[in-house]
């Protein structure tokens, strides 16, 4: 396996690390009877730390599906180079930055790092049309 397929496996992992992380945050919250019903409803409101950690897990998923699929494009033309690993190393770093960076309210820091998670996406896409086959 490349160790790009590798980051990716572990930006996964930060991604189920988050489902967690705010469904723990919500249930600490709001109780158990919200959780396991059937969310016919918007629910109780929540708190800062958890509107945070939900609107920081909504952005990861607005750009995974975008990194999963680059990620995969260049494993499966076999285009890894250090444009693609670089690529993958920054995107992985940066989001794990931001999750703290989010849940402590650090506006500008957080968008710089969001910056360089896409730079690092866009990097990886750049692999696939700039490293030779």
């Amino acid at each position: 396996m490349t160790i790009e397929l590798t980051l990716l496996a572990c930006t996964l992992l930060l991604a189920l690390f988050q489902i967690m992380l705010t469904a723990a945050l919500r249930t600490r919250e709001t109780g158990t009877d919200y959780n396991t019903g059937p969310r016919d409803t918007e629910g109780p409101p929540v708190g800062v730390l958890t509107g945070r950690m939900q609107r920081a897990q909504k952005n990861l998923f607005e750009t995974l599906p975008l990194f999963i699929a680059a990620v995969l494009i260049v494993a499966i033309a076999q285009r890894e180079s250090t444009l693609s690993l670089l690529g993958c190393w920054m995107y992985l770093l940066a989001r794990i930055a931001y999750l703290p960076l989010y849940a402590a309210g650090v506006p500008v820091v957080r968008s710089l790092t969001w910056l360089v998670s896409v730079a690092g996406l866009l990097l990886v896409i750049a692999a696939t049309f700039f490293t030779p086959a």
